[in-house]
């Protein structure tokens, strides 16, 4: 079970150091530290421990520039440092041996030592982090690991140093202003670089020697004393569609004995690189995103409609993935049509579509907001623009769900066809504010056809038409037990084959009202069990409160 201890150097009964914390924390332990600067080294060995701003990014520093130990220590550990300021003099900032570093949201500052130094078969990986001043931003040695959407700017030395076989990925990361290389390859380094932007070094931007063999791909190295990418002998690895400018020439120096594979190609224009490519890309919760798909995967029935919200979220993430690898996404609709009979989950998969946008950071996360025609239809010229965009304005950020949108597009009778100026507001809404939120339009499949002829524009707004069907006898019942099952009822014996043969008979017209019949008799059947309990005399038993008899059934649905 995990533990968090508190530090904090004014409150009672908090550590009142960083150290002292980490002196009793044990295995899988959280420190906590309220804002401020801790002037300490810290030691992490044998244990898997985080260490995390209380209140977020900005908020504490660890500043162990006095002394000449490295302001934090991992050996042999699992560390977590997240939203921390860290800050060292000659000494490295971070140190990891044979342990596992994970670092996200932190900056780091050196004077003389390194920031990062990874070594002896370590696992690493930084995201989001800054590294400003020090000799050297990262060093990897033997050690694999991750490096993405990281900043490594004004080091006397070098950027980031990969040696002794290391083999790390350096994603969509910035390495600038370095008085040597931006990226120094050495003995065996076999790294993965992508989608770097490497600029303003006082050599190469980067250098392969020493045998090794990186993969840079989808680059931009620019304003570069030396040349962009320099291979000495015996070196190989692959430079593939990566932008040079402003460097010396040859850009990429291949020396007498070196054989890289240089693929040629540009980008598009509309690529990104480095941080910025990290910072296109919405932070997602990935978590969440899997637990509302597994909410979809649950609902009685509705195959096809969930695997088409799949697909939705598929894209979505794939292009999501896209941005974070600097590479052009196109624009993309949120907004649907639902189509089907009423009582088939149309509001539930939307609420679920909804939170699974925002969860993917594709929506900022807002409101669900159900309207109908009396919500967004005035009585007199320009208030239902008022009403209309009214409603729209709380949905934004979330989900707006026209139920029967179709009434839309009938007339009231009254002679001012105020129904149309609702449809004319949400075509111009929908377009300019497109990635803020999504507009679900719900209806008879037949009505809805005729919804979206009411303007000429408003059927490309939507992205897709989502059908859902009835539900069968046997998903009914289904649906009953699971309403019974939450109110903690039992079915006794032979129930479920009635209810089947019930909802079997029933017609399914236009009118057939799917969920809300199972509920509407789930609801006759409770109360007809509730009379038969209060006219037996006695109290009843917790199984008789809990039990729907066969005659509970028989009684609700009229036989």
């Amino acid at each position: 079970m995990t533990r968090t201890l508190l530090v904090s150097p004014d409150q009672p009964g908090a550590y009142p150091s960083i150290g002292e914390a980490l002196s009793v924390a044990g295995e899988d332990t959280v420190v906590s530290v309220s804002p401020g600067t801790y002037h300490e080294a810290l030691f992490v060995n044998d244990r898997s421990v985080t260490v995390v701003a209380a209140q977020g990014a900005g908020t504490v520093t660890i500043d162990a520039s006095a002394g000449t130990y490295p302001t934090v220590s991992c050996n042999a550990g699992h560390l977590v440092l997240r939203d921390l300021g860290l800050r060292a003099g000659d000494a490295p900032v971070v140190v990891a041996d044979r342990a596992k570093l994970t670092m996200t949201g932190c900056e780091l500052s050196a004077g003389f030592g390194a920031a990062i130094q990874v070594a002896g078969r370590s696992e690493f990986t930084l995201a989001r982090c800054r590294v400003t001043g020090g000799r050297y931003g990262l060093v990897v040695e033997d050690s694999d690991g991750s490096v993405e959407g990281c900043e490594f700017t004004d080091l006397s030395e070098d950027g980031i140093i990969v040696r002794i076989g290391a083999a790390p990925t350096i994603r969509t990361s910035t390495v600038a202003r370095c008085g040597n290389r931006g990226i120094y390859i050495y003995q065996y380094g076999k790294p993965t670089i992508e989608a770097c932007d490497i600029s303003q070094t006082g050599h190469a931007g980067v250098v392969v020697v020493h045998q090794s063999a990186p993969v840079l791909r989808r680059c931009r190295i620019r304003d570069t004393r030396g040349p962009a990418v320099s291979f000495a002998r015996g070196c190989h690895g692959t430079v593939e569609e990566c932008i040079t400018e402003n460097t010396a020439q040859p850009a990429i120096e291949v020396a007498e004995g070196a054989t890289p594979t240089i693929v040629a190609g540009t980008a598009n224009k509309k690529a990104a690189f480095g941080t910025d490519a990290a910072h296109a890309a919405a932070p997602q919760d990935t978590a969440k995103v899997e637990r509302l798909l597994a909410d979809l995967s649950v609902m009685v029935g509705l195959e096809s409609v969930k695997a088409e919200v799949r697909a939705l979220i598929d894209e979505i993430q794939v292009n999501e993935w896209r941005r974070s690898a600097g590479l052009p996404v196109g624009a993309i609709s949120h907004h649907l049509i639902f189509a089907g009979a009423p009582g088939t989950g149309k509001t539930t998969v939307a609420r679920i579509y909804g939170d699974l946008l925002a969860a993917l950071g594709a929506l900022p996360g807002g409101a669900f907001r159900e309207v109908s025609r009396r919500d967004l239809v005035g009585q007199y010229i320009g208030h239902t623009a008022e009403k209309t965009a009214a409603a729209f304005e709380v949905a934004r950020g979330g989900v707006l769900f026209i139920d029967e949108a179709y009434t839309l597009s009938r007339s009231s009778g009254t002679g001012g066809d105020f129904g149309q100026e609702a449809i004319d507001t949400l075509v111009k809404l929908m377009e300019d504010h497109r990635d803020e939120i999504a507009v679900i339009a719900a209806g008879y499949t037949g009505e809805m056809v005729q919804f979206l002829d009411a303007n000429p524009g408003l059927a490309s707004r939507f992205a897709k038409t989502v059908e859902f069907g009835n539900y069968s006898p046997e998903q009914l019942v289904v649906i009953v037990e699971r309403m019974a099952g939450g109110d903690e009822y039992l079915l006794a014996d032979g129930v479920s084959e009635i209810l089947r043969e019930h909802f079997g008979s029933l017609v399914r017209d236009q009118n057939f009202g799917n969920a809300r019949e199972a509920r509407r008799l789930f609801e006759g059947v409770r109360k007809t069990q509730a009379q038969r309990l209060r006219q037996s005399g006695q109290r009843p038993t917790l199984d008789e409160l809990r039990t729907v008899a066969v005659a509970d059934v028989h009684a609700a649905i009229g036989r």
